[in-house]
């Protein structure tokens, strides 16, 4: 471990949570490189990594980060998290789910079920993903990941658009900023004619922080939007 690394590290930190994220991913490697050992930093240059679709780099972290002596339980959550997310955008979103599903047996956990409930609706498997997120709703019902979680299921995979919406909405209340529910709240406004109301959400949307995890990207939402002015 060294100081000057961890030092550097925690100059990444700061300008990381003012979102100067390349800013930060310069001095994170620039850290890395001079042996930043902390897990709060490891952790927090895995995740901004991901969130920036830097899977190589971010697997290389989460290895050296995961044989850290004296890791928390919260520390080994958020480096699994982190491992699944990109194992599945390597292509392996089985071995993905079982890592999440044999650590959900361990520890329940809210960070390993809005994981775990997404991957299980991205894998199709629908009675898995109606499962699980009914697990994570009794966990905690007003989560408004699980809401989302538990819409999309609904939606993408049994095509329950009635019964999709009510999740939604409940979602929205507790995040009315969530890019995946003004994104699907939004379609549907479109789907009903309220144009207002759509464009609105649409928005919202565009306007959030993109995640891996989020299934509406920039492009979706622009195309949405597109159909929306083309349709005034």
């Amino acid at each position: 471990m060294s100081f000057l690394g961890n030092l550097n590290g925690q100059q990444a930190l700061r300008e990381h949570r003012k979102g100067n994220y390349e800013k930060a991913l310069e001095l994170y490697h620039k850290a890395f490189q001079q042996g930043m050992r902390k897990p709060a930093l490891l952790k927090s240059y895995a995740a901004l990594l991901v969130r920036r679709n830097y899977f190589e780099d971010a697997l290389e972290v989460l290895k050296i980060a995961d044989r850290v002596p004296g890791l928390s339980e919260a520390d080994k959550n958020e480096i699994l998290i982190n491992y699944a997310i990109v194992l599945w955008k390597k292509g392996h979103l089985s071995h993905a789910m079982d890592l999440l599903k044999q650590r959900l047996q361990q520890s329940k956990n809210g960070l390993l079920y809005s994981v775990a409930g997404y991957l299980a609706i991205e894998s199709g498997n629908k009675e898995e993903a109606l499962s699980l997120n009914k697990e994570a709703l009794e966990y905690d019902d007003t989560d408004p990941i699980f809401l989302d979680n538990m819409a999309q299921t609904l939606l993408r995979l049994f095509e329950d658009k009635q019964q999709a919406r009510v999740y939604f909405e409940r979602a929205l209340q507790y995040k009315p900023a969530a890019i995946d529910t003004n994104y699907f709240l939004g379609l549907m406004d479109l789907e009903a004619g309220d144009k207002e109301s759509a464009r609105k959400k649409l928005k919202t949307a565009l306007k959030g922080k993109f995640s891996p995890l989020n299934y509406a990207t920039p492009e979706r939402i622009d195309e949405a939007l597109k159909v929306l002015e083309q349709d005034a």
